[in-house]
């Protein structure tokens, strides 16, 4: 029985799909539930898995195409076996050229070992048209003399008029991808609508570094996940988003939305795009819980199987350039969200403490607001707020 094999519902407000990815080809055999194709949006990727077993007999839109859901793209023969292939097999020419070599004698035979010559594409005078070590010795002063015409013969030609480039000039045009064309839509919608400032500090993590390096044993036994810089940070953001209530909220036409939660997006950078899925009701999470969430949604997002859910929503995120090296950098808004923190690399840098210049791991701070929404008071106490927490970390224990 022949099964379609169609477009599946697709995410809300996705109106097409590209097809990414053809994981089998017509003519191969096929399980239940094994996934066929990859679908790309501009938001997630989806699977087209089999729903029984049997041959794909027919792929009929091919990478690259735009599909609509209910499209027909191919065709499943359940319970079909493989057609076997009339084509006959082709004589490997690797394997010819040694038999060839194997009917020669041994004194020959070592002579094309040595010569890096083979029998095939000799011709030999001896009996039978076998070769002998004349005919070897010839071919291999045939080959030496002949890259030494094609000098002599560039000599020749005239000087060129106008300068020689080295290396290639080479160009490749290819068609951005779905999500890369939604980030750069998302972007200049973020500089067209809204009115963005970006606000600098800075932040002592030697607290927080001693923190992470007296418990991270013990912290990894006990949650099984390792404690890093992300789970204080996402804290501290909680916890100055419940003193500036403006950060966490939104705009939507011309009234103001404050939001009653705190769901936090974790920007991950993937081989497709940067995505930002989201903790949500990030301020009910303990570190560990904070830890083990961004390390899975992060494996989702590198495996292509975050779902709309992870990625619909947010009230604030944060960006870490510092993973990459980033030394300061200015974040993009994510709307509608209003602000967008930006974390960035940790550099020990001389700095005062009581008097005296020591020897700190300090990072720059970079939040990035909606002025039409957030006050550049309220960024710049939010941003302190943060800093305050993360230099004294006991804070986040006693919510002050």
């Amino acid at each position: 029985m022949s099964i379609e094999i169609k477009v599946p519902i697709l995410p809300e407000s996705v109106s097409s799909a590209t097809v990414a990815t053809w994981h089998l080809k017509a003519g191969d055999a096929v399980k239940r539930e094994q996934n066929l194709v990859d679908l790309e949006t501009d938001k997630v990727m989806l699977e087209v898995p089999a729903t029984a077993d049997g041959v794909l007999t027919e792929v009929r839109i091919g990478a690259g195409a735009t599909v609509k859901a209910g499209d027909i793209i191919g065709i499943l023969e359940e319970g079909a076996a493989p057609a076997a292939s009339s084509t006959p097999a082709k004589t490997d020419g690797a394997a010819k050229s040694a038999a060839a070599d194997e009917g020669q004698s041994p004194a020959v035979r070592k002579l094309l070992a040595e010569m890096n010559l083979s029998a095939g594409t000799i011709t030999g005078s001896g009996k039978g048209g076998r070769l002998t070590v004349e005919d070897v010795k010839a071919a291999a002063d045939r080959q030496k003399s002949a890259p030494a015409a094609a000098p002599a013969a560039a000599k020749a030609e005239p000087a060129p008029a106008a300068r020689r480039i080295s290396g290639s000039r080479e160009e490749q045009r290819v068609a951005m991808t779905r999500i890369r064309a939604r980030i750069a839509e998302r972007l200049v919608e973020a500089q067209a609508t809204a009115a963005m400032l970006t606000t600098f500090n800075e932040v002592d993590l030697k607290a927080v570094g001693d923190l992470r390096s007296k418990y991270k044993e013990g912290f990894e036994k006990a949650h099984g996940v390792k404690l890093g810089y992300m789970s204080f940070f996402v804290r501290a953001a909680i916890e100055a988003l419940k003193k500036y209530p403006a950060v966490n909220a939104s705009i939507d036409g011309t009234e103001v939305v404050y939001h009653g939660y705190y769901d936090v997006g974790v920007a991950v950078s993937t081989e497709r795009g940067l995505v930002v899925p989201i903790l949500r009701d990030a301020d009910a999470l303990s570190f560990g819980d904070i830890e083990k969430s961004i390390a899975d949604l992060g494996v989702k997002a590198r495996n292509n199987k975050l779902t709309m859910d992870d990625l619909t929503g947010g009230t604030f995120s944060i960006t870490n350039g510092g993973v990459f090296g980033s030394m300061m950098s200015t974040p993009i808004l994510n709307p509608p969200q209003a602000a967008i923190l930006g974390m960035h690399g940790i550099f020990d840098r001389p700095i005062a403490v009581n008097g005296e210049v020591v020897i700190r791991p300090m990072m720059y701070l970079a939040l990035t607001y909606d002025h039409r929404l957030i006050d550049g008071r309220e960024a710049v106490l939010f941003l302190r707020a943060i800093k305050e927490s993360l230099e004294d970390p006991a804070r986040l224990l006693l919510n002050l």
